[in-house]
């Protein structure tokens, strides 16, 4: 049993399932956007296994692709490919089988949705080769998380509408403003070696505002998602919140102080999700 249990643990631990907390809450406020309520149980059941199909897939490839970038950056050569405790083969192996799931849960939503999955595939096995030609790789990896909540809408309606647009670029620019901080780490590896991320084209002190930058059109998005839905006064104290943690992320990160990135990064963007999807909760459920 071990035999198995441990490759399985190891594979969980290489692309980070825990980090699945960033992106399940936006799709689980898709889908309660989408219903008006709460979901009928079974799509919300292919929703959270699309959901994690997806993201268990595209970490996969990404640490495949990324595999020996990794073996020369000092803060990710224990990475588990690189350290030689998962193989290229077995990952893969792991990542083909998320992918069969990610297809078969788009298929038992509706025609819609299992139409647009290869799209999204693409999308995010496109990110892990962006790092090597544009430092908008941040938005794509956005644009891959975006599907979070578009994708739960699809699998609720069955039908792609503009309203949810707001939602997805609310992912889209938080996830470039958290991820233009995470790559502040490797700014200096980067550049050595010829790879794209905001931090290395402009510096810390220009990462950081534009990373507030792009949190402010995150925080204006779920405001116009708001007067999209007509979500009631919890939503709007919600925010207030959200704006709060926003500013205390920031407030973690200076330009001659790096030390608290990864509480910025895990920690509160770990709160700011599940805020989000809460307060809609209510909101909706209260109206």
């Amino acid at each position: 049993m071990n035999a198995v249990i441990k490759p399985v643990s190891n594979y969980m631990s290489m692309i980070k399932f825990s980090h699945s907390i960033f992106a399940l809450p936006f799709a689980f406020t898709g889908a309660l956007l989408a219903s008006n309520g709460i979901p009928e149980s079974g799509k919300l059941l292919w929703i959270v296994a699309a959901m994690v199909g997806a993201r268990t897939a595209a970490m996969g490839f990404n640490r495949i692709i990324d595999r020996h970038i990794d073996s020369l950056n000092p803060r990710t050569k224990n990475r588990e490919i690189p350290a030689g405790i998962v193989s290229a083969g077995l990952a893969l192996a792991f990542s083909l089988a998320a992918l069969a799931l990610l297809f078969f849960a788009a298929y038992m939503l509706n025609p819609l949705c299992l139409m647009l999955s290869p799209l999204a595939v693409f999308v995010f096995i496109a990110y892990s080769y962006t790092k090597r030609f544009t430092w908008l790789s941040h938005f794509v990896l956005g644009l891959a998380l975006s599907a979070a909540p578009i994708g739960a809408w699809i699998g609720i309606k069955g039908t792609f509408d503009l309203d949810i647009l707001p939602l997805g670029f609310t992912v889209v620019f938080w996830l470039a403003g958290f991820d233009t901080l995470y790559a502040l780490q490797d700014m200096d590896f980067d550049k050595s070696h010829g790879l794209f991320s905001i931090p290395a084209r402009f510096g810390v002190k220009r990462s950081l505002l534009l990373a507030k930058i792009f949190h402010v059109a995150a925080w204006i998005m779920l405001c116009i998602n708001g007067i999209i839905f007509n979500l009631n006064i919890i939503y709007w104290a919600g925010l207030v919140a959200v704006a709060f943690m926003l500013i205390y992320e920031h407030s973690l990160v200076r330009y001659n102080d790096l030390s608290k990135l990864n509480m910025a990064f895990l920690n509160m963007n770990g709160y700011i999700s599940i805020s989000i999807f809460a307060v809609t909760f209510f909101s909706v459920l209260m109206s």
